[in-house]
């Protein structure tokens, strides 16, 4: 029988540090995404949190959402198709996942908040579903929030008036609140849906 080795103190500690990586490095992979539509953003050093009133009169931050997967899209309730579109799909996605619709969250984040009013805003989201949120700020905290999640949009004149230009992805997050996929507006429903389920599927 081989005689047992003892280890000083600091090779002990460097051992158990090594064991504690391997177990979450093990942790981690039932984490991972494969096979998904979408671009994988886990481990993003951005779209973290924000901090905006909602129209629902509640102020929000990401972490509100815990437990649900969130969509997150960025728009203008002025928008001629590019925002009704997403929505629109946002509506369909949910009711395409059943049940599961119940464990969606969407958030419509304003990037005009000079004319999206919270009865605007509101109106506009819950037209596609009641259980939308749209979320505003001043024009200070939009151009933070907008900083933050990497979203591009700026004001266009249109003669008297003016339009918005912005971003058009999606961002879906699990429901530990971190960002994971991003999503493109030409991608289909189903595509939505099935990576929705790769999300849900994680907390299985």
């Amino acid at each position: 029988m081989l005689p047992f080795k003892r280890f000083s103190r600091p090779v002990s500690v460097l051992i158990a540090l090594l064991i504690g990586c391997l177990m979450l490095y093990g942790c981690s992979r039932s984490d991972e995404l494969t096979d998904i539509h979408g671009r994988d953003l886990s481990g993003a050093k951005f779209g973290r949190d924000f901090s905006l009133n909602g129209t629902d009169g509640t102020r929000h931050t990401l972490s509100d959402f815990r437990g649900k997967v969130v969509l997150i899209f960025f728009g203008f309730t002025q928008c001629p198709d590019i925002c009704p579109t997403a929505l629109l799909r946002a509506a369909n996605v949910k009711a395409m996942l059943g049940k599961d619709g119940d464990r969606l969250q969407v958030l419509f984040i304003t990037v005009d908040p000079e004319r999206d009013t919270a009865a605007l805003l509101g109106d506009y989201v819950s037209a596609f579903d009641p259980g939308f949120l749209g979320l505003y700020g001043t024009p200070q905290e939009t151009e933070k929030t907008a900083n933050e999640f990497k979203v591009y949009y700026k004001k266009v004149p249109t003669g008297s008036s003016y339009t918005m230009d912005h971003s058009a992805l999606t961002y879906l997050y699990d429901t530990a609140g971190r960002l994971r996929i991003a999503l493109s507006h030409t991608q289909s429903d189903e595509a939505y849906v099935q990576d929705i389920r790769k999300i849900l599927a994680l907390d299985e």
